[in-house]
This record gives C-alpha cells, structure tokens and sequence, in this order.
C-alpha cells in the first residue's frame, strides 16, 4: 500500500500503535497509515476501498479480513477557522469544545501535532526506513510516559474518549501518566455522558477485553472513570463488605486477562454479566423478599438494571440476550431435582451459567455447596452425592442423581425408544 501509494506520487507512512509497538517489541494488533493524499484520492487508488466517517473522513482499505485505516493529514487550524488548509469544512466544535467536524488537511509535521498522545505520533517512512518523531515520542516512550500533546484539558474537551484512551494505554503497556495528563481527568470525567452509548460500549470492549481488564479496572476506578460507564455498580462497590461485589469483577476481568493471553475466545456477554451483577443480585433479593417468584424477580431486576445501563452504554441485542440467559439461570441452579438438572443442563447456556455459578462461589457468595453439588453431578455419577443440608430438594433426589448424571454426562448405555403397538387385525389367509 505505501509503495503504491508513492508511485502514485503521494507520501504514506505507517503510524500510530503499529510503529509504537514494534519499538517496544510487541506484536501489533493492527497498522494505520497516514498520508497526504486525500481521501477520495485514496479511493480512487484502492479497488478494495470505502470511505466512512463524517467527524473525521477516513478511507479502510481491506485485504482479505484484515482492514488497513488510511487518514490523511491533518492541519493545525484554529477550531473557529472555516476555510482550513486544504479545505473539507473546517473543524467544527460544540459549546463545551467537542470536535463535531474535522476535514482540515495539512503537512506531516502539523498532523503529528494533532494527534492525541506522544507515543502514538511517531511515523515510519519507508522512503529512506526511518522514524520520525516531532513531538519528542521516542523520549516519552523510553521513560515509559503517556504524554497528552498540546493542552490536557482543551483535548479532553474535543473528545472526552481521550481519558479513557490514556486510562487503557497505561493499563496496556504498563505506563504511567504524565502529570499534567492525569490532572484534569478527575474533574472532567462527566463530559463522558455526552458521548453517545454505542461509542462507549466500544471503548468498553477495548478497555476490557485486551487482556489487561484488571489494571485497567483498578485505573478507572483510581481516576473516578468507571462511575460514568456504569454508575449502579459503582454505587454497590462503595458499599462493598468483605471484598465483595470487588472481588467478582476482578477474578471476571483476571479469567478474561487469562484466555486473552492463551488466544482463547471471550465474549462481551459474560464480561458484561459480571459487570452488573452486583446491581443485578441487588434488586432481585429486594424483589424476591416482595414475595415474587425467583424466577419473576431475576427478570425483572434484570429489565430494570439493564435499562438503566442503557442509558450509559450501549448493549446490543446479541450480547444482551445471552447476558440476561446467565443471569436468569442462577435461581434455577437452586433446585435440585436431578430431573430438572438434567433438563436445565440442556439449556445453551448452560455452561456460562455454571461458570458464573463458580465465580459467585469464589466471590464469597453463600453459593459454595450449591456450586459443589452441580460440579460433582456434572462429573458424572460416581462423583453425585447428597445435595447441600439447606437444599430445597424432592424426596427423590439421592435416587434419581447417579441416572439423570450419567445420562447428562454421556455415561451408561443409551435408552432404547419404545415403539407404540397396538391390535392389528390378522393377514387374511391366502386364497
């Protein structure tokens, strides 16, 4: 792409993430480039191209299923300037000095300029392999420092994303914050409301889920972020006793942490479910003390809860479901029929539900022999004991456990289908 990109008569470098984590050694997660050219001429290059963004104008080039973004530079224009370098619009910014529009192209030097932090301003020419840093980057990223350019608070307030940025990039590379760069987040944290819900729900998948959730956790909270993404846990983890709701959510974050870094699958579903269910727990014992029935009091504690969040944080469909689904099937592991295990055990999420049961149980919930019970039952037949003395069972319990584990568990021959007979009158004898 740069090589075309220059035979075509424009200057392109590789910048951003890339080219800092390759410094550090790290093997980056993607490559952006930034250019000259802009981006009509871009798409004009590239076949496999499409231009989005209406803030910014960016053009993703595609190759197979990796998506190369490509910017062209921008300008240092004065945000009230309306005929910037280059054109497309000027920078246009609302009351509290969110950007809203920035189409203002320019030199290499001023896009550098432009940039959020200092270790993601560097830029790798391939004209003559060199890295160029105009903002004093390789410094910063050589005393381990995450740098704001230009003035903290004024680049707060063109997009208050930046400070959850700085937040997962110190989590991430396990660096510090500048002082002038950690000042004015605790006092400007608020402008967050004003970001739409689906933009944070991907800034939370980011900080979250890059297998660095626990410092990243520790920071938001140290910093007074995390009460603006989602402020009922925040309130619970106030009132926190003996470690708990905290505990949940950092052995939730430190398991993701976990299989992130063994390249195992995570999804947002658990993650989000264990982010609220302090919230969640909360409103349901309320419910249930109400006389509701366990199950009537978790679906509604879980519509309340999660309405609220929505106010927050996007949380599409596809990840609510599932989420509601593990939620909803904790009160059912109270109930230890085998019968009914074995047909709860069929339930697709079963598997999510009986691994948030554990975490409960390691969280110092009362749910440690219940959490027991199921994991011997689900071990098969020789492993199903007795349930917990404080079970609500049916009297057939210890019968029925060792047939309905071994037929959960794929033990034992299988039960033959009886066939339906019935009187079926003679063959006429033959003539």
């Amino acid at each position: 792409m740069l090589y075309r990109l220059r035979a075509a008569g424009f200057r392109g470098c590789l910048v951003g993430g890339g080219v800092r984590d390759l410094l550090l050694g790290r093997e980056p997660k993607d490559f952006d480039v930034a250019t000259d050219a802009h981006p009509e001429e871009v798409y004009r290059l590239f076949r496999n191209c499409r231009l989005i963004g209406r803030r910014f104008r960016l053009a993703h080039v595609q190759y197979g299923s990796e998506i190369i973004e490509v910017a062209t530079f921008r300008a240092q224009t004065p945000a009230d300037d309306e005929d910037g370098a280059g054109g497309g619009g000027g920078v246009v910014t609302d009351a509290e000095g969110r950007i809203l529009s920035d189409n203002v192209y320019g030199t290499i030097e001023d896009d550098a300029w432009r940039r959020d932090f200092t270790v993601n301003a560097l830029y790798y020419d391939v004209a003559d392999f060199s890295v160029l840093d105009y903002v004093g980057g390789m410094d910063d990223l050589k005393a381990g420092v995450i740098r704001l350019i230009g003035d903290p608070e004024q680049r707060y307030r063109e997009d208050p994303v930046r400070m959850l940025r700085a937040i997962r990039f110190a989590a991430k590379l396990g660096m510090r914050l500048h002082a002038d760069t950690e000042a004015p987040i605790h006092t400007l944290g608020h402008l967050l409301r004003d970001i739409p819900p689906a933009r944070l729900f991907d800034e939370v998948l980011k900080l979250f889920m890059a297998g660095s959730g626990v410092q990243t956790f520790e920071l938001l909270r140290l910093h007074g972020l995390f009460r603006h993404l989602f402020p009922a846990t925040d309130r619970c983890l106030s009132r926190e006793l003996n470690g708990f709701p905290r505990t949940l959510l950092v052995r939730a974050l430190a398991s993701t942490d976990e299989r992130v870094a063994a390249d195992k699958s995570v999804t947002p579903a658990f993650l989000y479910a264990a982010l609220l269910w302090e919230p969640v727990r909360s409103r349901y014992r309320l419910l249930h003390d109400g006389a509701a029935s366990p199950l009537e009091a978790m679906q509604r504690a879980a519509d309340e809860c999660i309405e609220r969040q929505l106010g927050h944080t996007a949380l599409p469909r596809r990840y609510a479901l599932p989420m509601r689904e593990i939620w909803q099937l904790q009160p059912r592991f109270e109930d230890l029929n085998p019968r009914r295990a074995a047909r709860l055990a069929a339930h697709p999420r079963f598997r999510a539900a009986y691994d948030f049961l554990l975490l409960r149980a390691e969280s110092g919930e009362p749910v440690s022999d219940l959490a027991g019970w199921w994991t011997r039952w689900i071990d098969g037949p020789e492993a199903t004991v007795a349930a917990p003395a404080d079970g609500d069972t049916d009297a057939d319990t210890d019968a029925d456990a060792p047939e309905a584990a071994a037929e959960t568990a794929g033990h034992g021959p299988r039960r033959r289908r009886r066939r339906r007979t019935g009187r079926r009158s003679s063959p006429a004898p033959e003539a």
